[in-house]
């Protein structure tokens, strides 16, 4: 994990990894939601891409209540 300043607020980015784990899917897929605009990226001077933790763990509580309605 990487601490960040993100328009001023000090903000925990993630990897793809990182994400990815949370999800346990591969850090592809990832990708693909973050292209698809289920999820905001911020890219390093390197051209990496990062994940605020905040709307990781918005969309991890998101998908979560999905699959308790989804047991109903």
């Amino acid at each position: 994990m990487q601490r960040m300043s993100v328009h001023g607020d000090s903000e925990v980015l993630l990897t793809p990894a990182e994400v990815a784990s949370l999800f346990r899917v591969d850090p592809k897929t990832v990708t693909r939601w973050a292209k698809a605009g289920k999820l905001s990226s911020i890219r390093t001077l390197g051209g990496h891409r990062r994940y605020k933790e905040s709307e990781v763990r918005a969309l991890l509580g998101a998908a979560s209540e999905e699959m308790k309605k989804s047991d109903d």
